[in-house]
């Protein structure tokens, strides 16, 4: 993206009142598969939509937004919180269904 592009988009958000927020992707299928089946995310990694796009289609979209990869703590800390939805606290039920399962 040129200067003047990132200028201009950060222009246009601005005029809308959005701020500046990165935008972050986490990729969740293969290298090779015939789909990018991804995680994005505005501002915050752990409020993210899954998305799927065709490998081509997906390259214009993370240079569109301007993307970054989730570090690995970041992925942990999404994993962790998942986790947590699903089965709960360390004190439930639930949670010792997972900790007998595993």
């Amino acid at each position: 993206m040129s200067r003047l592009q990132a200028v201009q988009k950060q222009s246009i958000a601005s005029s809308y009142g959005l701020p500046n927020l990165t935008k972050y992707i986490r990729v969740r299928s293969k290298p090779d598969a015939r789909f990018v089946e991804f995680d994005f995310a505005i501002g915050e990694p752990s409020l993210f939509v899954e998305l799927i796009m065709p490998p081509a289609v997906f390259k214009v979209f993370c240079t569109n937004n301007a993307v970054v990869h989730m570090t690995d703590e970041q992925m942990a800390d999404v994993d962790a919180e998942l986790e947590k939805w699903r089965y709960g606290d360390e004190d439930t039920l639930m949670s010792q269904n997972r900790n007998r399962s595993a």
